[in-house]
């Protein structure tokens, strides 16, 4: 896994994605290739439950590498999310920086009740 230097940047881009957890599988939120030359700057992870009624359990988890694979590290384990709210994980002032060939994943307590929205900067070096 490679850290590519920012000193010089190419190119900054804005991105976001947002995923239903249809399953209470692991689900790939943000993926950085091996050897892609990027670095992301992830700004903001949001998790909203769309269930009226019952609260849901959320995992966020930043992986070793890229695709959900290598081993899994906590970033938020478990939380409670209610019922029509949403959950601030990340945000500016608590940015993850996500190097070549890792990866973040969300695991839903629930099927079909949480949807995780990010949003990130990738860097070209």
């Amino acid at each position: 896994m490679a850290n590519p230097n920012i000193v010089n940047v190419a190119a900054i881009y804005g991105n976001n994605a947002s995923v239903s957890l249809s399953t209470t599988s692991a689900t790939s939120i943000v993926s950085n290739a091996a050897s892609s030359g990027k670095v992301f700057k992830i700004n903001t992870i949001m998790v909203a439950n769309v269930d009226g009624t019952n609260a849901a359990d959320i995992t966020i988890n930043k992986y070793s590498a890229a695709a959900l694979g290598g081993t899994a590290f906590p970033i938020a384990s478990t939380i409670s999310v209610p019922a029509d709210a949403t959950l601030i994980i990340v945000d500016k002032t608590t940015s993850i920086y996500l190097l070549e060939n890792e990866s973040i994943g969300a695991t839903a307590g629930t099927a079909s009740d949480l949807v995780v929205t990010a949003s990130w900067e990738e860097i070209n070096a």
